[in-house]
């Protein structure tokens, strides 16, 4: 299979080629370049292993949480390039990529437990929990908005937890016995379309593919904010 992964929901810009198990990729980090930088690395990447767009056979594209402007540049490309070629797209959750990330980078183990955040401004994080299995992240709760105060761990899940993205910097503001149960934290890492692209040919091969019209970001404050208006359920 075939699969270009985008991804802009952080500070990150990157693009990724999925070909056959093998992955290559393009990153740099841009907090406002993401609309300059993205298109290069997607025509970079194709030519560099000589395919153009017709040889694809599925899109991705990290979907948030994240910064509302960088998701709406990666579903915009996302959607242009999924209708004019006609072909499906995997939408791929920004904290399940970075607890992807820390999988990988800190060659954790089966049963290890992930607790991804991001800074969500506003005094609020975009909170989610996986579990690692068999080398990839398994969302152990539904992601959330909140506080850093009320973050939680799920009561129920064991084995070694680790701290993992940018919203970690902010804990000192979380509740220090959830700190304290984490054998490491590693504030640095960030959404990336390498990691997109391997979680988005699992997603495939699991159904999780749409077509264009319904590749849509995943924000999590708005739909917080539309649950609690009156009269919404």
């Amino acid at each position: 299979m075939k699969l270009l992964a985008l991804d802009t929901s952080s500070e990150g810009c990157s693009a990724a080629l999925w070909l056959d198990g093998r992955v290559t990729e393009r990153f740099e980090v841009a907090p406002r370049g993401h609309t300059r930088l993205l298109m290069p690395m997607v025509r970079e990447l194709f030519a560099e292993q000589g395919l153009s767009p017709t040889d694809l056979d599925a899109l991705a594209f990290a979907r948030g949480p994240g910064s509302f402007t960088g998701l709406r540049i990666a579903t915009g490309v996302v959607q242009g390039l999924a209708w004019g070629l006609d072909i499906p797209v995997v939408p791929v959750s920004s904290l399940a990529a970075v607890a992807l990330a820390a999988i990988e980078t800190h060659a954790l183990q089966e049963g290890d437990c992930i607790a991804v955040a991001f800074d969500a401004r506003m005094g609020e994080v975009y909170w989610g929990v996986f579990r690692c299995e068999a080398g990839l992240p398994v969302l152990l709760s539904e992601e959330r908005v909140c506080p850093p105060d009320a973050v939680t761990l799920p009561p129920d899940a064991g084995g070694n937890w680790y701290g993992a993205g940018q919203g970690w910097t902010l804990k000192e503001q979380m509740p220090g016995e959830l700190v304290e149960r984490l054998s490491a934290i590693d504030d640095t890492l960030l959404p990336a379309a390498a990691q997109v692209a391997k979680l988005a040919e699992q997603g495939m091969a699991n159904g999780q593919a749409v077509p264009a019209e319904q590749a849509q970001p995943v924000y999590i404050r708005d739909e917080v904010a539309w649950k609690k208006l009156p009269g919404r359920e």
